[in-house]
């Protein structure tokens, strides 16, 4: 029984590598691809940023909204959990 050394494995990789890097050519999106991107992507500005933080009332309203449903999840997967302990 022969074992192989680490080296193989490594050597095999690179030369698949070094394949398919010749094998596999670059392509490049077309332009109006990006220029659609960047209108989509919209960073908004310090001040709009601020604006929205200084909103408590939202903010509030947005954060009990998400403890809301993450208490709801956690007892409806509770009570599946203790339904299924019952059934074994």
């Amino acid at each position: 029984m022969e074992r192989r050394s680490t080296t193989e494995p490594e050597n095999e990789f690179h030369n698949l590598e070094a394949h398919l890097a010749g094998t596999l050519k670059p392509v490049s999106p077309p332009g109006d691809l990006i220029q659609r991107l960047r209108d989509r992507i919209h960073i908004p500005a310090r001040e709009e940023i601020v604006l929205r933080i200084r909103d408590w009332r939202r903010l509030f309203l947005i954060f009990g909204s998400v403890m809301s449903v993450m208490l709801l999840l956690i007892t409806v997967a509770r009570a599946f959990f203790h339904l299924a302990r019952k059934q074994i």
